[in-house]
């Protein structure tokens, strides 16, 4: 993507964001990931106010956090590059993984609802997001239709997600559990391009059980046995999904008439 970098002595102003030298003006027309995290079909016109949207693209290094629970809400980012985890802190002190998000993905609509961030966005590995400030998108979307729609379908995709990990942590044994966020994770994933049944893992196993409910060692031993049954093959972060099929029934069983 043709990228432009600030002039070294010029400091932006951007609302919730440090900006810094290494700031990066971008176009969201020439981004390889504008299907993912942007409506299509747009005439040139519309595009081009949407390349507007974008104020900056800031790089988030790993360990670091992208926004914090309590922080004003004044921008959503969309993930150019790494992977994120978001979180929100128990009553113990102890943290609770409630997501994770790739390239693509849309991040801070958490915000949205009392203008302050109600969970912490940290980067698991050196990351990349496109500062879209959230007035400007709600001033774009009463003139470009499919701007506004898009959102929405962000907004309900979120929706959908959330209603998705409260059948993972009701009702769902952990075989099942790790099955199904195994499935999902590679899916997302194909959609960018990677392969179907390959995958490093950027989280580690303790940030796994943390969003599925389950305890360390017991995402351990699942993997494990998946790999005993010849499921899987694991070596640290790799993972190879040798049998997918089998994965998709231990997360929906056939049943025998």
């Amino acid at each position: 993507m043709p990228t432009q970098t600030s002039n070294p002595h010029t400091t932006l102003e951007i609302p919730g964001v440090a900006v810094s030298a290494e700031t990066i003006k971008v176009a969201c027309s020439n981004c390889n990931l504008r299907e993912l995290c942007m409506p299509m079909g747009l005439s040139e016109s519309e595009l081009n106010r949407i390349d507007d949207l974008v104020a900056v693209r800031r790089k988030v290094k790993r360990g670091t956090p992208l926004f914090r629970n309590g922080e004003k809400f004044s921008n959503l980012f969309a993930i150019r590059t790494g992977f994120f985890k978001t979180s929100v802190a128990s009553e113990d002190g102890r943290d609770q993984v409630t997501g994770f998000q790739m390239a693509g993905e849309v991040m801070g609509l958490d915000g949205i609802v009392n203008d302050f961030h109600t969970c912490d966005a940290i980067a698991l590995e050196d990351a990349e997001v496109c500062v879209m400030p959230f007035d400007r998108i709600e001033e774009l979307s009463r003139e470009v239709n499919a701007l506004q729609r898009h959102v929405h379908k962000i907004m309900s995709r979120e929706i959908v997600r959330e209603n998705g990990v409260m059948l993972l942590l009701g009702s769902m044994r952990a075989e099942e559990r790790l099955a199904a966020f195994l499935l999902n994770l590679v899916q997302r994933l194909h959609a960018r391009g990677f392969s179907q049944n390959e995958l490093v893992l950027r989280m580690t196993r303790e940030e796994i059980g943390s969003y599925l409910g389950l305890k360390l060692e017991t995402v351990s031993r699942t993997f494990s046995k998946f790999a005993e049954d010849g499921i899987v093959e694991v070596k640290q972060r790799y993972v190879r999904i040798v049998n997918p099929d089998a994965l998709q029934d231990i997360v929906n069983p056939k049943v025998c008439s």
